[in-house]
């Protein structure tokens, strides 16, 4: 339900896109909007701060101060403010209710949402569902994908297609899209959430008894994910198993749905994206479709016509023989595992590391470097803990590269057919984001053309 924003103090947590677009659709509203951010002012800030001053929305810089906290009816915050934070201690003990952005804009919202999450494949099945459903609706892509749903609120929306981090489902007490996916788990973030099963608890959050979407949407791939489906009451479906009805599945080198009857959607060979995991992040987008209303054609069309996500086993160029592939997306050792068995039976030559998450990399090694990767190079603060523990499991074809452009000047000069940046770490020791490291290996790449 709307609340009255009309001279209401609203304390909004964090200078990021989230906390920016839900400052200045609340003030909009007649809300008096506190932007207060804890990290020191930026020169690439300066400008942003100085429009939300002449918005009449107040900015602070280096500090959580009291003058800003005082008398909030509400905070908001920035997804990435983790709940033990100090600031979230002073603001439960002044009784000060904090709610998410994506929850905002819930409560905002004349349309329904289509909620995605998972640990791997939400971005690129929130685009692809996005794109399938644009062909008859006005369905936008939002929340962790870097969209604020709250910077749609004022458009002719018809679904708000969110993907949702498990920080902003943390945050979201009451967020009942109508159709909710749960794609994949595996261990992340478990700092922040204080521990794996809490991580879980997050994720399935979405599912709770008193916000039951009217669909809910499980991988039959992921075996934790299944199991827990098994336990769910409201009306499901899942992907990648057969089962007797509501499901999608592979079959004859197919792709069916079925609910009422068996249907085939498309053949595999029409589809353009690359591996096992995007045929499964177009299963479960394929039922959004069915759910939605989409016809069959529509459906077929704009699967062949979706291009893949930047980042995320992009294809980038083929040089004297060897295809170079961005999928720098890959910022922890499972998000990896699809891409390398993507190339299988390959020559595959795999950039990797950047600064260590320490997750185990027994299955990492053991079931994919061995198996499907002829060469490693490694870059990053990683190097060594990944070196070490490649050559405990048997692995010894290891090269070591002091920079990015490094370790593609070495790629060229080996025997692979594929080469491969998927990290399976964070990027911050050597770019500012995933999407940077990314940039800077296509860039280099394509200056060798």
């Amino acid at each position: 339900m709307k609340r009255k924003w009309i001279d209401k103090k609203v304390l909004i947590l964090g200078l990021s896109k989230s906390g920016v677009s839900a400052a200045r659709y609340l003030s909009k509203k007649g809300a008096d909007c506190y932007i207060t951010e804890s990290k020191p002012m930026q020169e690439k800030d300066e400008e942003l701060i100085k429009e939300l001053e002449k918005e009449d929305i107040k900015v602070e810089t280096g500090k959580h101060s009291d003058e800003f906290i005082d008398g909030s009816y509400i905070a908001i915050t920035s997804p990435g403010i983790p709940p033990k934070s100090e600031i979230f201690q002073k603001l439960k003990e002044k009784n000060i209710e904090i709610i998410g952005e994506v929850e905002l804009a819930y409560l905002e919202a004349n349309a329904p949402f289509i909620a995605i999450t998972g640990t791997n494949g939400k971005t690129t099945t929130t685009m692809l569902t996005s794109h399938i459903l644009n062909s008859e609706y006005n369905a936008p892509v939002c929340g962790n994908i870097g969209v604020p749903p709250t910077s749609l609120l004022e458009e002719k929306v018809d679904y708000f297609v969110c993907e949702v981090s498990s920080f902003q489902l943390a945050t979201s007490p009451t967020f009942r899209p109508q159709i909710a996916c749960f794609l994949t788990f595996t261990p992340d973030h478990i700092d922040w959430h204080g521990g794996l099963d809490k991580y879980f608890e997050a994720k399935i959050s979405l599912f709770k008894k008193e916000k039951e979407p009217l669909y809910a949407v499980f991988s039959g791939a992921d075996e934790k994910i299944y199991e827990f489906s098994k336990t769910y009451s409201g009306e499901k479906f899942i992907y990648a198993k057969e089962l007797e009805k509501n499901c999608c599945y592979i079959k004859n080198d197919a792709i069916y749905f079925k609910k009422d009857k068996e249907e085939e959607i498309i053949k595999l060979k029409e589809i353009s994206l690359v591996g096992e995991h995007n045929y499964q992040n177009a299963m479960c987008a394929i039922i959004v479709a069915k759910l939605t209303g989409i016809s069959n054609e529509h459906i077929r069309e704009r699967i062949m016509s979706f291009k893949a996500v930047e980042h995320r086993i992009e294809y980038v160029a083929n040089i004297n023989g060897k295809s170079f592939y961005n999928d720098s997306k890959a910022t922890n050792p499972e998000a990896s595992f699809v891409a390398i068995k993507s190339f299988e039976g390959k020559n595959l030559t795999l950039i990797a590391g950047g600064r260590d998450k320490n997750t185990d990399l027994t299955e990492f090694c053991q079931d994919y470097i061995n198996k499907y990767v002829s060469t490693v190079i490694l870059i990053g603060e990683a190097t060594q803990r990944f070196k070490e523990n490649m050559e405990k499991n048997g692995f010894t074809n290891i090269i070591l590269a002091n920079t990015m452009q490094e370790a593609i000047d070495i790629s060229m000069t080996l025997d692979t057919e594929i080469v491969l940046l998927s990290p399976a770490c964070a990027s911050y020791d050597m770019f500012n984001s995933y999407e940077h490291r990314g940039e800077v290996f296509k860039d280099y790449v394509k200056s060798k053309l």
